[in-house]
């Protein structure tokens, strides 16, 4: 299917009982409403990680990898260490292959370093994913999925991680109140296949809820829960007590997807164009 709008879409239609014509789009894309509603029994769990190098955010968060509370495996979207800032790559190497072994792994880009987290100039944001990711599968890590940092995404970046194979995380269901008005980001309703300017495909597993979100709204659930945190949250012993607690009640009430089992069932999605699904800058 070339595209996700009805207007573009090539209608072929199928004979049925009677003598009469069905078209055949119409089918397909009910049954991928079905696929996508199917996930609303289930939720998945992402963790930007931040500060892999403090050692005692790293503890925190290796311990909360190997509990699985809740029975989730936990994304590990790992900001690469930056040269400018003198971090220690050996140690951040040891340390993501860690994550690695405990469950799926992914990129998280911060365009400033440590504490910059969406791009001065955009204009080199996909040139910085891009050295990134080689210089990860240059140390022999192979990164699934992709955030980007402060949840900017444009259509280079987008473009650079289809043609990386990578799944993205960077969009959301919801606005971030402290973003600016056009802020270039991405806001979808649930997992959809964008079809890029290019003709590539990206597909996208929006968050659905925070931390916060999630403590508010846990009685109030709807559909398929992504839930994030960030790994320096867990700094904070009742902070981390809370989000475990959480988890283990989320898991409860939705039944566990890791990240792999979630992107192989959207990867049937609906589709949806970049100009119909993008917020502009």
């Amino acid at each position: 299917m070339a595209s996700g709008t009805a207007g573009a879409m090539r209608r072929v239609r199928a004979p049925i009982r009677g003598g009469e014509e069905f078209p055949i789009n119409h089918l397909v894309r009910t049954d991928k409403m079905r696929i996508v509603e199917g996930l609303e029994r289930y939720a998945v769990v992402s963790c930007h990680v931040e500060r892999p190098l403090d050692d005692r955010v790293w503890a925190a968060f290796e311990r909360l990898l190997e509990r699985r509370p809740g029975g989730f495996a936990v994304t590990a979207l790992i900001r690469p260490p930056h040269a400018g800032s003198g971090e220690d790559a050996e140690l951040w190497l040891e340390r993501a292959r860690r994550a690695a072994e405990l469950g799926p792994l992914g990129h998280h880009t911060h365009w400033g370093g440590p504490t910059q987290a969406r791009p001065v100039t955009p204009g080199d944001a996909a040139e910085t994913v891009r050295e990134e990711a080689d210089w990860l599968r240059a140390h022999a890590l192979e990164p699934r999925y992709f955030c980007g940092g402060g949840w900017y995404l444009d259509e280079p970046v987008a473009e650079t991680l289809a043609s990386l194979g990578y799944v993205d995380c960077s969009a959301t269901t919801f606005r971030q109140d402290y973003l600016a008005p056009g802020a270039a980001r991405l806001q979808l309703p649930g997992p959809r296949r964008v079809r890029l300017p290019s003709g590539a495909e990206l597909l996208e597993l929006p968050a659905t809820h925070s931390v916060g979100m999630l403590g508010r709204g846990l009685l109030r659930l709807r559909g398929l829960v992504h839930v994030h945190f960030h790994d320096w949250e867990l700094a904070d012993r009742r902070r981390a007590a809370a989000i475990a607690s959480l988890l283990r009640v989320l898991g409860l009430l939705r039944h566990p997807l890791s990240a792999d089992e979630l992107a192989h069932r959207g990867a049937r999605a609906a589709e949806i164009s970049w100009a119909e699904a993008t917020i502009a800058p």
